[in-house]
């Protein structure tokens, strides 16, 4: 049976850092506090202890795993905390030694000696981390996850959690690569949007998919608003100043708003010429991970180190090439850009601790390019083309994170992944789609493979690349 893979999967809402070590580790310690109320042991708990294991450990304190399994464990949800609220909620664990264990009960908690970094990997996948409840001296109950990137937890076995997919949902028309998306697009005489749309309507109401899309657009749009209107230092230690805010002022210059909304209309009435649509675009994609890095509300897409590329191409079809456009083509380009990454991710990787930074960015701008062909007026055939050139053009491409944090080479990763989906789908706009030389499927085998082949030093453990020929004390 396929994997059925929803666009709200791939586009999830969630807090800045890192999709894999800081959503995903989140969503696991929640789950863990599940599991312990199935089996009415909650009220029995007199400790917990997180062991991470790989790049959880190695680049976890950049990352904000530590933090990430704290908020977890004391019941908070990623989608909807007030991000102000964090640093509080932290500093009041670290301050008490003490957890509210799901929001329920309270137990203590050194952190120091409770989450504890080990270097080495579990055979399964780079981002593993495992739970421990002490009910008394000597009885323990122990669960160990997997964040496989853009926010996917699993336990055990991959094929164990596609199993549990498949029972809850299938799909008319299911996908497991573009090989097939292409056929149900020619057979049904459907857009890929389309074929989409039908699937997530075996799944949930008209009124709730509409409704969530731009759920997730309003969040995208809020985060750039919120980047462009910040300013300051990063935080983390490298001093890394945010560069949007100073990007959109000398864009947009003296202007009269008061919200998101009113603020993007307002730059739909500015002239722009070809040098600012670059600097429109990088601004866009450098005020996302800007507040990405910050622990800011953002949305994976797929994942959160490459959550610009998508609302910065978006933001460019809206601002640019159709001031008419609204909501209809704004859920169009969610819903291909969200199954180009299920593509993705049914035949490769999304984690940049299993495929390096090709699997986040690259795959986030393929994403993208496939989205704005299909709004543009390409033809299925062109969509895919669109995403092949995107990715091709960042095979190879390493995830060596500066101190572990999502900053150098991240942040700025985006304005580029963004700037190449856009001229990827300009040409494929302009291509016969017959004259293809490489599928989108094959692009994708490279992919995994290059990954395989990838050095692990180079896969999210700031052990290679910039993260050692540049050391804290250079930044």
């Amino acid at each position: 049976m396929e994997e059925c893979i929803s666009v709200f999967d791939m586009l999830k809402i969630g807090v800045g850092p890192s999709s894999s070590h800081t959503l995903g580790p989140w969503r696991a310690a929640e789950r863990f506090l599940g599991e312990m109320r199935d089996i009415k042991i909650l009220d029995k708990i007199i400790r917990v202890k997180v062991d991470l294991y790989g790049s959880l450990s190695l680049t976890g304190k950049g990352h904000a795993t530590d933090l990430a399994v704290m908020l977890g464990l004391s019941g908070q949800d990623p989608e909807y905390i007030p991000v102000q609220n964090i640093a509080s909620i932290i500093k009041t664990i670290e301050d008490s030694n003490e957890i509210n264990l799901g929001n329920e009960m309270t137990i203590p908690f050194f952190f120091l000696q409770d989450i504890v970094f080990n270097k080495n990997f579990l055979p399964f996948h780079a981002n593993g981390l495992t739970f421990t409840a002490f009910l008394n001296d000597e009885t323990l109950y122990s669960s160990t996850y997997y964040s496989i990137g853009g926010g996917f937890v699993v336990v055990e076995e991959r094929v164990n959690a596609k199993k549990k997919t498949e029972i809850k949902r299938t799909f008319p028309f299911p996908i497991q690569n573009a090989e097939e998306l292409l056929h149900f697009t020619t057979t049904e005489n459907k857009l890929i949007s389309e074929i989409v749309y039908e699937n997530e309507k075996s799944m949930r109401s008209e009124v709730e998919i509409n409704h969530e899309l731009i759920r997730i657009w309003n969040t995208m749009l809020e985060c750039i608003y919120i980047g462009c209107h910040s300013e300051g230092i990063l935080p983390g230690g490298l001093n890394v100043r945010r560069r949007a805010f100073d990007m959109h002022q000398n864009l947009i210059g003296l202007a009269n708003y008061g919200n998101p909304q009113e603020w993007l209309e307002e730059i739909r009435k500015t002239e722009v010429k070809f040098r600012q649509i670059l600097k429109w675009v990088s601004c866009f994609a450098l005020a996302v991970n800007e507040v990405n890095a910050a622990l800011g509300r953002v949305v994976t897409a797929p994942t959160n180190g490459s959550a610009g590329v998508i609302p910065a191409v978006l933001m460019y079809y809206l601002v640019i090439e159709n001031h008419q456009a609204g909501e209809k083509e704004i859920k169009q380009f969610l819903m291909v850009a969200g199954e180009i990454g299920s593509i993705f991710k049914k035949g490769s990787t999304i984690s940049a601790a299993m495929g390096g930074c090709q699997a986040e960015i690259g795959v986030s701008s393929a994403m993208a390019a496939a989205a704005l062909c299909e709004v543009m007026g390409g033809t299925a055939d062109q969509v895919l083309m669109a995403a092949e050139i995107a990715m091709e053009h960042h095979l190879g491409l390493t995830c060596d994170p500066i101190g572990g944090l999502v900053q150098i080479p991240c942040i700025e990763r985006n304005t580029m992944g963004a700037i190449k989906a856009i001229n990827a789908a300009e040409l494929a706009m302009v291509t016969d789609a017959k004259n293809a030389k490489v599928p989108l499927d094959k692009v994708i085998d490279t992919m995994w493979q290059t990954a395989k082949d990838m050095n692990s030093k180079y896969k999210e453990t700031s052990e290679g690349g910039l993260a050692i020929a540049v050391n804290m004390a250079d930044c």
